[in-house]
This record gives structure tokens, C-alpha cells and sequence, in this order.
């Protein structure tokens, strides 16, 4: 496959911002191309086609997959992305999902043995397992800079879409079915779990911090909303051999200067900033810096922080082209369907943690 041919199944806000597809993809068009795009409101999809040099835009799923396509990226609400998803690789054709990867395991289950029956590849969002400060935190830990693990924590979230001043309704963030756990907390369970691995258990605490929430800025400034799902998530992983992980999945971190992550080892410790502060994207501290000398070092040493860093020139276009160089080199994508599954799981037992009172096994990994 020379350039692949992708169709885009939605055309809102996810696929159009500065941090969306559609910017990143504008810069690899020598290896992938956007042929069609498809979204319930058919005169805004035809306006994106129109901007990004698409040539065919059409109002749905089925009209999409009658175009000359190799791969679908769904861009749908995550309620609809298993029964879109399905439809996409019955069809045959490659998949790139946004998160979460479907509703249930059952329906992950499914979706992976279809792929696999069908020797397709299915590529699932987040893209943090891509980025360069994650594989190189994966690979400090590999490699024993920082001792045995003892505990890590992740900040995984934001203010949530009502204190964002989005163009588009945030409402739907905040009911059943979405939430801060399923929006943010998914992007550091996906972090932590790339560096230290499967997790084997989980405990968690949820609730809704207010009942309502006002709109601050943008086209629906002032505008009160619901909260009937949980906006306030903390979960705790236990990794077995007494190595733990703390993450937060809340819609009420209206500013911080805290590390993104902190891992925290018997010999060292590893610090992910955020790009916003002053300092280097990971800082290492061990105990033996130097001869006789504890100290902070950035890690330039390992070859993973050197070079560019794909998820930053590309976003969540990364995604697309690591479909593009799966394909393209014979081997299973990072961003995995399986990872994305037991991401799905350990989101499920904080639910039910969080619900019941309990600790609860997990029984997939990756």
C-alpha cells in the first residue's frame, strides 16, 4: 500500500480543531490521503471537505463504506462507536477509533475477533502511548533507572467542556454514558499503563461535585447543565508486587503546575512535565546522579529522547500514521485495540469500585 486511502466518519469539532486529525494530516499527505468524509449534518460535512481538499463528503456510515477506502477513522459519540466500528470492519477495511473502544468487553471482544478473523488492523485513541516522554518513561522503568516501582501518580485531567468556552454543546459531557472518567480519566490510565504495564487491580472513588454546571464562555456561554454523571474520579491501581498508581479523571483542575506524572522508584524518580511549565519534558532523579552523588538528570542518554516527536508535529493524526507504518512494516500497532480493551476495563471497575464499595480483579491485558 502506497497511500492510504481514509475515509473520516464525523465531521465536528474532534476532527477539524488545531489538535485534531485533519491539521496532522494535512502534513502527511505524500503517505495518507482523506477521500471521503461523512457526518449527520451534510452541509457541514461538505464545508470540511470543502476547506481540506476532500473530495466526496455524504451523510452517512453506509455511503462512506461504498467509497474507495482502505481505513475509517470513527469519529462518532462514544456511545455509537461500537456499532459503527463493527459495521466498519465487516466491511473490511482498517479502523482507527476515538476512545473509549466500546461500551462493554463483550463488545471489545467482539470488535478484536472480527479484526483478527479478518486480518485487519484496528489502531485506538489516546495516541499518549505514542508520545516520546511516555516511551521513554516505559523504558527508564525497563531498564531499572529508577529501582523497583513503588507508586506512580497521573494527572489526567481539566475544567471540563462547560469551562472551556467550546464552540460546540458541552452538555453531553455530563450525562450517562460520558463523564470525566470515560473524557479524561482514559488519558491517564492509557499514560500509566504503557509505562508500568497491565494492571491487575482496582479501587475508586466518584461522584458529582455540583449538580449543575454554568457554561463559561463560548456559543453556549451561561448555559446551565445537568451533571448526571459522575465529574469527580480517583482511582487507584494496583499493578501487583506492591506497585501502585494514583489517577485523577475530574472536570475540576481549573489550573495546576504539577507534573503530568511522577514515578516513583526505590532508587530514583521520574518526573513528566507539563509543556506549559519551564523545565524538561522528563527529569530523572537518582540516587547515584553521580559518583557518591544523588541529583536530578535529564535523560539524554537514551536515543528515545532525541529526534522529533510525531505526536506533537501531528496530534491525534499520529494515530493514522502509525496505522500507515503498521501496514506499512508488518508488525501489531502500540496504540492497540488490546490496550484500548483494558483501558475499557479498569474505567468499568472504577465504575463499579466506586459504586459497591469494593476492590475489583481485572482479568484482561495487553
Amino acid at each position: 500500500m502506497s497511500i492510504m486511502r481514509v475515509g473520516l466518519l464525523g465531521a465536528g469539532m474532534i476532527a477539524t480543531v488545531s489538535y485534531g486529525y485533519l491539521p496532522g494530516l494535512a502534513k502527511i499527505r505524500d503517505r495518507v490521503v482523506v477521500t471521503a468524509i461523512a457526518g449527520r449534518h451534510l452541509d457541514l460535512a461538505e464545508s470540511v471537505a470543502a476547506a481540506n481538499g476532500i473530495e466526496k463528503a455524504v451523510a452517512t456510515l453506509d455511503e462512506l463504506l461504498v467509497q474507495d477506502i482502505d481505513a475509517v477513522v470513527n469519529l462518532t459519540p462514544g456511545v455509537a462507536h461500537y456499532e459503527t466500528s463493527k459495521k466498519i470492519l465487516e466491511s473490511g477495511r482498517h479502523l482507527v477509533t476515538e476512545k473509549p473502544f466500546s461500551s462493554t468487553l463483550a463488545e471489545a471482544d467482539e470488535l478484536i475477533e472480527i479484526a483478527n478473523r479478518r486480518g485487519l488492523r484496528i489502531v485506538a485513541a489516546p495516541a499518549d502511548v505514542l508520545m516520546s516522554d511516555i516511551q521513554l518513561a516505559r523504558r527508564l522503568v525497563a531498564d531499572g533507572a529508577i529501582g523497583k516501582v513503588a507508586f506512580a501518580r497521573v494527572q489526567s485531567s481539566h475544567a471540563g467542556a462547560a469551562g472551556l468556552g467550546w464552540t460546540t454543546d458541552p452538555a453531553p459531557f455530563y450525562r450517562a454514558g460520558a463523564g470525566a472518567l470515560l473524557d479524561m480519566g482514559v488519558y491517564g490510565i492509557h499514560q500509566v499503563t504503557a509505562v508500568l504495564g497491565p494492571a491487575k487491580r482496582v479501587m475508586a472513588m466518584a461522584g458529582v461535585t455540583v449538580p449543575t454546571r454554568r457554561v463559561r464562555g463560548g456559543a453556549f456561554d451561561g448555559v446551565e447543565i445537568p451533571v448526571t454523571a459522575p465529574d469527580n474520579n480517583l482511582l487507584l491501581l494496583d499493578f501487583g508486587d506492591s506497585t501502585f498508581a494514583m489517577i485523577d479523571g475530574t472536570f475540576n483542575v481549573v489550573g495546576s503546575k504539577a507534573p503530568r506524572m511522577e514515578v516513583y522508584g526505590l532508587a530514583g524518580t521520574i518526573l513528566l512535565n507539563r509543556a506549559d511549565v519551564a523545565a524538561p519534558s522528563v527529569e530523572v532523579y537518582r540516587l547515584d546522579a553521580a559518583p557518591g552523588l544523588p541529583g536530578w538528570i535529564a535523560p539524554r542518554s537514551y536515543s528515545h529522547a532525541q529526534g522529533s516527536d510525531r505526536f506533537k508535529e501531528l496530534a491525534r493524526a499520529s494515530l493514522i500514521e502509525h496505522l500507515a507504518d503498521s501496514l506499512r512494516d508488518g508488525v501489531a500497532p502500540l496504540a492497540s485495540a488490546e490496550h484500548a480493551r483494558h483501558a475499557l476495563e479498569i474505567m468499568l471497575a472504577a465504575e463499579r469500585s466506586a459504586r459497591d464499595g469494593v476492590a475489583v480483579e481485572l482479568s484482561t491485558t495487553f
